[in-house]
């Protein structure tokens, strides 16, 4: 006679199942629950057995408790499992561990119990709580997000500013060039990436320029320079050009960021001060004083322009926030503290001297404003005395995700140029007096 088997426990082996397992009537009243589930429900089995499922374990968030309950319907009325998506279901912790709410995310399917004749017994819930992995994936769009964002505001000012910008391989390949210097030569970017760019230069320049190149690719310096850029018309035009070598946590070269600036008229204007210079030299002792004065600020400014100083910044929001500074920039405001600071914090004199309505402006209409040899008055560091600088400057409106966000600014400090066209104008009347 065969050994009798001894009669399964089958409570105590549905408690065991290495699941997160709750099995209800079709109405959801609690019958019993795994260990597992015990667990991460943060409630004893005698705390929710007989009674309702939202009475157990009631949902803070009304909408909620609408997807448990459809997918619940979903398995009576069809008699088929049914998954949720994942959801945000709060649960609340007893009061011996703090008690409130805890944020939880939990993926979760109802399976029917039927029985011979395919009417529904059970509803059985396998719940698994992702929480962890939930908010890794929020953190890893989030900061997809964040990049893309970055790429995008990254793109938006090297297309918006008002130089001709290009990047390069650490080995001095080209490799990028932004629209605006596009336009400007005219050239698609296949006929100019690598070293197809040279093609554009004065072939009297060509020589310097590659040497000049070389080197800096080579000793991984500062590269500046200025040379006959050929425009789309076919007319060249002097640029001043700038590339500074960008480098990772080893000191190797990653990249090349370089910008060019179109100083043709400025060249034109310090050609015309020297020819009226030479022509003072004819003149008498008095006139020719006067030339003197006028050919040594005139090489004063000739010097500081072969810096081609170009300063830009980024204002955010309709308070003008410095949000970018550089140093350029920051050098015309020496001692002070810009970035976070609204141009009314930071330079507050400039307020009456009507800069913020321009700014205001420019946000408001979207109106591009262009500044020529504008007066502005800025004080100076301690015991140092007010100074009054012209400037070329650009106001410039940006946009992000289809929104307004801030204004660009170009500038060009020309106060020497300014001062030298007065000079000279003053020291011809001078001139014209004497003879």
């Amino acid at each position: 006679m065969p050994a009798s088997i001894p009669p399964v426990d089958y409570q105590q082996l549905f408690r065991s199942l290495p699941e997160n397992l709750m099995l209800m009537t079709p109405d959801v009243t609690i019958i019993d629950n795994t260990d597992g589930h015990v667990q991460v429900s943060l409630k004893k089995r005698e705390e929710i057995v007989g009674r309702d499922f939202f009475d157990a374990f009631p949902s803070v968030d009304q909408n909620q408790g609408d997807i448990i309950f459809q997918s619940q319907d979903h398995v009576r009325r069809f008699r088929e499992p049914h998954a949720m998506p994942v959801i945000r279901y709060d649960l609340e912790v007893p009061a011996e561990r703090g008690g409130g709410f805890e944020e939880l995310y939990w993926q979760a399917t109802h399976y029917p119990i039927l029985d011979d004749q395919g009417e529904l017994l059970y509803i059985l819930q396998r719940t698994q709580n992702v929480t962890e992995q939930y908010r890794a994936e929020q953190q890893r769009l989030t900061a997809q997000r964040e990049l893309a964002e970055a790429q995008e505001r990254t793109r938006f000012i090297l297309e918006s500013l008002p130089v001709l910008i290009w990047t390069a391989t650490p080995d001095g390949q080209r490799d990028f060039f932004n629209q605006r210097w596009l336009t400007f030569t005219g050239r698609e970017p296949a006929a100019i990436l690598g070293t197809g760019w040279m093609q554009d230069i004065h072939p009297d320049d060509q020589a310097n320029v590659r040497r000049n190149w070389a080197h800096s690719v080579e000793q991984g310096v500062v590269y500046q320079a200025e040379y006959r850029l050929r425009r789309h018309d076919g007319l060249y035009r002097w640029v001043l050009v700038r590339a500074t070598p960008r480098r990772n946590a080893a000191g190797d070269i990653t990249m090349w960021v370089g910008c060019g600036t179109d100083i043709h008229d400025q060249k034109q204007l310090v050609q015309e001060l020297l020819e009226a210079n030479e022509q003072q030299s004819a003149l008498s002792d008095q006139a020719y004083q006067a030339y003197q004065l006028a050919q040594s600020q005139k090489e004063t400014f000739h010097n500081l322009f072969e810096q081609a100083p170009a300063l830009i910044c980024i204002l955010r929001g309709p308070e003008h926030t410095f949000e970018f500074v550089n140093p350029r920039y920051q050098e015309l405001f020496r001692g002070r503290q810009l970035v976070g600071s609204s141009v009314a914090e930071a330079l507050p004199e400039v307020v009456e001297q009507g800069f913020i309505g321009l700014l205001d402006n420019v946000y408001a209409t979207g109106e591009t404003f262009y500044g020529n040899e504008i007066s502005i008055m800025l004080e100076g560091p301690a015991g140092e005395p007010t100074r009054q600088l012209f400037l070329n400057f650009t106001y410039q409106l940006f946009s992000e995700h289809g929104q307004k966000a801030g204004i660009t600014v170009f500038a060009y400090d020309v106060t020497d140029l300014v001062q030298a066209r007065k000079a000279i104008e003053k020291g011809q009347g001078g001139a014209a007096h004497a003879s």
